[in-house]
């Protein structure tokens, strides 16, 4: 029986076909390339920059992009585009991985318990699931954004309290064809404990889906917070985020396109290299790939 639960490990994500279709999927590793190289952007970048993201300089409002020093151009107010964006890109990019940590673990602790306990507890659990999927996301966004102070720590939870349900439905409909294999089994004729065999043994089989859909959940969350800045409920300028930057060009559209071109650019970018990665990881974790 030792030997059956150790077997389970075999079972797992992490191997070598799994890492060698992922290899092979090329538009994953774009999206891994772009992630990368616009998180280090936004890390590094405003010490890079000769202008910090709240510095202004009347003389030099709305100058176009590759102006002197300003490589993206300035703002309204003379403000670096660059310095900006960048700064913006720490704030959305936080909030998207925040809320992905976030709605990640509550749905994966509800999915476990309903799939796993099942009974009452289980369809208590999945009931209320299905009522919160009932209410169209976005307007639960932006009633709870407009309830509260904005703030990025806010709009983490609040977009983390509308994103679990889906993770929660996944990890339970997982847990619940794994709960009658047979390293399970053998671990309760070992005599190990419910929460032992949830969390240490059903769990780790479980993680390919977790990750596939945490990895769509920060994209998801990146383009909710723009949406919820760009209508002025989410993050408050002078802190800057992709979203209210959209909000702040929409008037200059016609006479400097680049206020909306540039943000806009990054949340494609950020948007499409994570729905890439998404792609890639449940490609690669597809276990019919074996047989194909």
């Amino acid at each position: 029986m030792t030997a059956i639960v150790a077997n389970s490990r075999q079972e797992r994500w992490w191997n070598s076909r799994t890492a060698h279709r992922f290899m092979n999927h090329h538009l994953a590793l774009i999206g891994m390339v772009m992630i990368a190289v616009l998180t280090l952007a936004c890390v590094l970048g405003p010490y890079l920059l000769p202008y910090d993201s709240l510095y202004i300089d009347l003389r030099a409002r709305f100058a176009p992009p590759l102006t002197g020093h300003h490589y993206l151009g300035t703002d309204p107010l003379g403000r670096d585009l660059a310095a900006r964006l960048f700064m913006a890109g720490r704030i959305s990019l936080l909030v998207g991985f925040s809320a992905m940590l976030l709605s990640t673990l509550i749905g994966t602790l509800v999915g476990v318990l309903a799939g796993y306990r099942g009974g009452w507890l289980g369809t208590t659990l999945m009931r209320t699931v299905d009522g919160f999927l009932s209410f169209p996301s976005i307007f639960l966004v932006l009633a709870l954004s407009a309830a509260l102070k904005p703030s990025p720590m806010m709009i983490t939870v609040v977009i983390a309290a509308t994103s679990w349900m889906e993770v929660a439905r996944i990890v339970e409909a997982e847990v619940r064809s794994l709960r009658e294999r047979e390293f399970v089994q053998a671990g309760r004729m070992l005599g190990l404990s419910g929460t032992h065999i949830m969390f240490r043994e059903i769990l780790p089989n479980a993680i390919g889906p977790i990750i596939v859909a945490a990895t769509l959940t920060v994209a998801r969350a990146i383009l909710m917070e723009a949406y919820i800045s760009f209508l002025g409920y989410g993050i408050q300028p002078p802190l800057p985020s992709w979203g209210n930057m959209l909000n702040g060009a929409q008037q200059y559209l016609g006479t400097a396109p680049w206020l909306a071109i540039i943000p806009g650019a990054a949340i494609t970018i950020a948007v499409t290299s994570f729905n890439f990665i998404g792609d890639g990881l449940r490609d690669a974790l597809d276990v019919r790939g074996d047989h194909g």
